[in-house]
């Protein structure tokens, strides 16, 4: 197997702060100060890197006590492609793969969905049933996307797209395609490579091996409870997941970094919209769809839609907003059951969207 080529973006960026947040550095390097907390400061690969909300918090007070200037706008704009690739313009594929023999044993539930005897929380069913009802039920939530489009009449700096172009479209049916339970040993702490190379693995273990098979296809590279990926357990700069893309002698692949965030708990989501045992999965299933939204509108990072003075893009607008604020997370109902998510940016709304009109 060829060796990985990480490719990221050379720009630190804030990510994940939520409307309104202060810029602390912003992706053209025009920026008032550098912030040493963004989970992407130094981990230019962490795009869409949600930090853990004590994390958040140090943020701010740098800001705060440097005199960074307030962001702008959270308009989005188009960053020309990457190979060019925007968006995934057509029906998605999801796989799920669980990184690791510490998932321990597998049996299937009922409903065909993964249960493992070290996964107490049954987060790997949830998250199952979650891309099963993406687009189903008639949720809403992802409509936010068919908003966002590539193509060669979207000019790079675009800020809304012509009728022309090539548009994400609602994911009727759902977007779940299957799971892999990878279990040879696994590192306790993988590296950012260590998890690009999972990636590759997959699309192999999945068939994907020719050039253009995985254009629409996106793996979750999911570690175990007590691991520590790339650093995410950070007191400085953790965070609760992230999404990138590698090359590879199968084309470029989309991915994220899914951590056992439970393992953090309320830094993560827990009991952030629901109280009791009902809201131990909210921050699971709320950085699971943003990290799904921010590989679908911007692909393969940064050539789609991103606020080009910050960086961030269409999740990390809405990062962080508390139910019942506008723009706060709240539980989605879908043919699969009800699942915790977080709002989206919406250009053609100027908000953060939980719910939007289906336009393509």
């Amino acid at each position: 197997m060829k060796s990985v080529v990480l490719k990221a973006i050379a720009a630190s960026i804030l990510l994940g702060l939520g409307s309104g947040s202060l810029l602390a550095q912003s992706a053209n390097g025009n920026s008032s100060e550098f912030n040493p907390y963004a989970p992407a400061s130094g981990h230019a690969y962490r795009h869409g890197a949600i930090p853990t909300r004590p994390v958040q918090e140090l943020i701010h007070r740098y800001e705060a006590g440097h005199n960074a200037r307030r962001r702008a706008s959270n308009t989005l704009a188009y960053g020309g492609g990457t190979s060019g690739v925007g968006v995934m313009d057509n029906h998605v594929k999801v796989y799920i793969v669980y990184y690791g023999s510490g998932w321990g044993t597998q049996t299937l539930n009922a409903k065909g969905d993964d249960v493992f005897s070290n996964d107490s929380y049954g987060a790997a069913a949830v998250a199952e049933e979650m891309f099963k009802g993406i687009g189903t039920g008639n949720e809403l939530w992802s409509a936010d996307l068919t908003q966002w489009c590539d193509g060669a009449g979207v000019a790079k700096g675009a800020t809304s797209c012509p009728s022309t172009a090539n548009f994400v479209p609602y994911q009727t049916g759902g977007v779940y395609a299957g799971s892999w339970y990878d279990n040879s040993a696994a590192p306790s702490a993988p590296t950012a490579t260590d998890l690009a190379n999972e990636a590759i693995k997959a699309a192999a273990h999945f068939g994907n091996t020719a050039q253009g098979s995985n254009r629409y296809t996106y793996y979750i590279i999911m570690s175990p409870h007590g691991s520590d990926p790339d650093n995410y357990q950070s007191p400085t700069q953790g965070y609760c997941a992230w999404h990138n893309y590698t090359t590879s002698s199968y084309g470029d692949i989309a991915y994220s970094n899914q951590p056992y965030n439970m393992d953090l708990g309320a830094s993560c989501g827990v009991n952030f919209v629901n109280s009791g045992s009902a809201g131990y999965l909210d921050g699971w299933t709320m950085t699971l769809g943003h990290e799904w939204h921010e590989m679908m509108s911007d692909t393969y990072p940064a050539g789609g839609w991103t606020n080009h003075s910050t960086g961030a893009e269409n999740s990390d607008e809405c990062a962080w907003i508390a139910a019942g604020q506008p723009g706060g997370a709240a539980n989605v109902a879908m043919g699969t059951g009800t699942f915790t998510e977080q709002a989206s940016w919406s250009n053609d709304t100027n908000s953060c969207a939980i719910t939007h009109a289906i336009l393509h």
